[in-house]
């Protein structure tokens, strides 16, 4: 480890002090080498909570042997998800067969819309993984999906009224240790768990990517705050999940708010361009970029990664650099984008289809003319424009044709799933939000583009996975205007 920055420092007397703490470590600058530090020179008994099994792996080979470091669905699963192991290997089944034997045998009819039994079923099960997610105690409204289609709230609620008694009986069926004719999934125990009230043996807990926390697994952190030292680790500005029910549990913390904003990763000139967006995003740090290390905000001929907004806006990018003759690797993409294509030709051949974002329309025409004039399918339209440019067999051609990362030209990812990565050279996407008035040029200095806190917060994530060089591409509109030379 490099000789420890003044606020590592006093990040690590302050957890010595024995203070509760939130550390929001900006992106680069080594929260897990100071999470290390804080616990080097302790005897006492630590727990370093993971976001996955891949960090958790890691950690444990740089924490001291004092320090158990897992993920919370392992530490779930030691304490009571291993009753259930045998359910766990159960084989896979269609969500209509489970639905089927959880007594749902025939569609129901909303408004002008009929909901098949494969419909109701896929959102019965999602409706207990949301619940799962929750720190709720019992399953309501809230927790079941909303359906495309079914827009307004009296249509919702009839849907909630349908979908929850099916819900509760599903989730009355996982608790049999057993058997059962739901399909157990780890998210299962981890909410079982969460609501046995645990206690967590140990004198301190750290909680890393504490901003993408879920709120059953904030309620279970919170509650070992009287017999347990608390630390929380992340980067508020990097909060992207919440569409999936994470929520930024560090900025409401009770604790002491300290920082880490030397990154090194990169030098000044992406840490410039890094606070432009945490500054957007009303982020609680800036960044201060490494003086020495070479990186440079400027055009890249062959980045090493490009990284986009979306999936349909990905899959748009991965098809031009085939067509370029790139070797080209899509980050967790590919199955995604394959489902989604095989929907469009169902639509197009006149075939309803069981993607679940696309299960009411009855026809291609259906989907085109609801992202074309509803606002609610606004998000649709680049899917629409992508199939009707190059057809469902173009884009499942495409996937078919991805190549491994290690031997890949260009990986093109979304900035999601880019999160915990960085690559030498960056390019950002065309898919991010242009400017409303397309002749306006870039911002005058001082001035701020227009840019919601969503994207704000997600543009930050992407322009900080470069070391080297980064092309703001899709982003370059926001950069503010140059003052002509000798002016």
């Amino acid at each position: 480890m490099h000789t420890p920055t003044p606020e590592q420092v006093h990040a690590a007397d302050t957890f010595h002090a024995g203070r509760h703490l939130a550390l929001q470590a900006g992106a680069g600058t080594g929260k897990t080498s100071t999470l290390c530090l804080l616990a080097a020179d302790t005897q006492r008994r630590g727990r370093y909570l993971a976001f996955n099994k891949d960090i958790a792996r890691d950690a444990a080979a740089r924490f001291p042997s004092t320090v158990q470091c897992r993920t919370a669905h392992a530490t779930a699963f030691a304490a009571l998800g291993h009753r259930y192991a045998d359910r766990l290997n159960s084989p896979r089944q269609p969500a209509w067969k489970t639905g089927q034997a959880l007594g749902i045998l025939r569609p129901v009819r909303i408004a002008d819309h009929e909901i098949s039994q494969r419909t109701l079923s896929h959102n019965v099960l999602h409706t207990v993984t949301r619940f799962c997610h929750s720190s709720d105690a019992t399953l309501v409204r809230h927790h079941v999906p909303r359906l495309r289609g079914l827009d307004r709230p009296a249509d919702h609620q009839q849907f909630a009224e349908l979908v929850l008694p099916f819900a509760a009986k599903a989730w009355a069926d996982l608790q049999r240790p057993d058997h059962g004719v739901v399909r157990f999934e780890h998210d299962h125990y981890l909410k079982m768990w969460a609501l046995t009230g645990p206690r967590i043996e140990a004198d301190f807990l750290f909680l890393d990517e504490a901003q993408d926390t879920n709120p059953v697994l904030e309620q279970v952190f919170i509650a070992q705050r009287e017999h347990a030292q608390l630390v929380m680790v992340g980067d508020s500005a990097q909060a992207i999940y919440g569409w999936r029910g994470a929520t930024d549990v560090m900025t409401g913390f009770d604790a002491k708010q300290l920082t880490l904003t030397r990154s090194f990763r990169f030098g000044p000139q992406i840490a410039d361009e890094a606070n432009r967006w945490l500054a957007l995003a009303d982020a609680p740090i800036r960044l201060t970029g490494t003086t020495g290390l070479p990186a440079e905000v400027s055009s890249v001929d062959r980045p090493d990664a490009v990284l986009c907004r979306t999936n349909i806006g990905a899959m748009t990018e991965v098809m031009r650099l085939l067509g370029e003759g790139h070797r080209v690797a899509l980050t967790r993409g590919g199955q995604q984008l394959a489902r989604l294509a095989f929907a469009a030709r169902d639509l197009k051949e006149g075939h309803r289809t069981h993607h679940p974002e696309l299960v009411l329309f009855a026809s291609w025409g259906d989907l085109q003319d609801y992202a074309d004039h509803d606002p609610a399918g606004r998000d649709l339209q680049p899917f629409v424009d992508l199939v009707d440019t190059h057809g469902p067999n173009a884009i499942l051609d495409a996937v078919s044709r991805l190549t491994e990362e290690a031997h890949a030209d260009v990986t093109v990812s979304t900035a999601h799933k880019a999160k915990g990565r960085e690559w030498p050279t960056v390019r950002i996407g065309n898919d991010f939000p242009q400017p409303k008035d397309p002749d306006a040029g870039p911002p005058a200095a001082g001035q701020t583009p227009e840019v919601s806190d969503t994207d704000a917060r997600l543009a930050y994530v992407a322009v900080t996975r470069a070391r080297h060089r980064l092309d703001l591409g899709g982003l370059a509109w926001t950069a503010p205007a140059q003052p002509a030379e000798g002016g």
